[in-house]
């Protein structure tokens, strides 16, 4: 029984996410090999290979992998496919993008955002928003499953002195082309990755109040900036800081709430952060039953005085 990972990179290094996902791996039992898809990809090869665990690193180098494109790599993912008895993907855009279409050409049930492994054929998922928590046991022969990074602690980066072995990248399939891509560039931690995250909501009423009032804790921080769906709605704040469920899923060291009540979407999002602190002048928001310290208090004189304090 071997697990294949398909790594989240940039060519040159693995992302945080892969590195969850390989604890996941590790938990459904036997080897964990990890899939490099890209061109150029030697130096993510490396990197990969030094994560503990990993026992086989392969490396497909193909000009059609350039993009990650999801018809081109769940391509190569298909062409291995057979040798693994489970396929995991982290549960992030590239992920979410290949993953049921390796599932479906392999005619097998893609079991979706896992939390935990149970056994090597059981798993444990939130549905209804995280209220609930369903436990899936898959028959199939291969199990495709998409991991949420949030309920996997990260497998060391170094330690690891695994294979690294070439194959043979597919040819482009056709079927899309890449255009371009305009990337958001930043002084702040991306969300995913960050140990702080300070979110508002739509109480701060406006676009610069938002920046006005946030950003400055935030700097204080070191933090990344998050929002509200409400927020991100008025025009407040952008689509990529959304936290919640149809927004990012985080799980920070430490996670501020600034004029957020805490919609069942948005606490889907943030929940398992390691320490939640919510600052709401309603003091029956819901978002104070999952916070571990909760400050009833108008949020344009806490966030300044909180600022001054720090």
């Amino acid at each position: 029984m071997t697990a294949l990972v398909i790594a989240e990179h940039d060519h040159a290094s693995i992302k945080p996410a892969t590195l969850n996902t390989v604890t996941a791996a590790l938990a459904c039992g036997g080897d964990v090999h990890v899939l490099v898809a890209g061109a150029n990809a030697a130096e993510a090869g490396k990197a990969a290979a030094q994560i503990a665990g990993v026992a086989k690193v392969i490396v497909a180098d193909s000009p059609s992998l350039a993009e990650n494109l999801a018809e081109n790599v769940a391509a190569q993912v298909l062409a291995i496919a057979s040798s693994y008895s489970h396929i995991l993907f982290p549960s992030t855009a590239n992920g979410k993008n290949v993953a049921p279409r390796v599932a479906a050409k392999l005619d097998v049930a893609q079991i979706s955002d896992i939390t935990k492994v149970d056994s090597p054929d059981t798993f444990e998922r939130p549905i209804y928003a995280g209220n609930a928590i369903a436990t899936v046991q898959s028959a199939d022969p291969i199990k495709v499953i998409t991991v949420r990074t949030t309920g996997f602690d990260a497998a060391a980066a170094t330690g690891g002195n695994a294979t690294v072995e070439t194959a043979e990248g597919v040819a482009d399939s056709g079927k899309s082309s890449f255009v371009g891509r305009e990337v958001t560039k930043s002084e702040r931690p991306e969300l995913t990755a960050a140990k702080i995250i300070v979110s508002g909501g739509r109480a701060l009423g406006s676009a610069e109040k938002f920046t006005e009032v946030m950003a400055p804790l935030a700097d204080k921080l070191n933090a990344g900036l998050g929002a509200s769906r409400a927020a991100v709605d008025a025009g407040y704040a952008p689509n990529d800081w959304q936290v919640g469920q149809t927004g990012k899923i985080v799980a920070p060291q430490l996670y501020i709430a600034a004029g957020i009540s805490g919609a069942i979407q948005h606490l889907a999002g943030m929940k398992d952060s390691k320490v939640i602190v919510a600052i709401n002048k309603d003091e029956e928001a819901p978002i104070f039953s999952v916070a571990d310290y909760g400050l009833v208090a108008d949020l344009f004189t806490a966030v300044p005085e909180l600022v001054k304090a720090l």
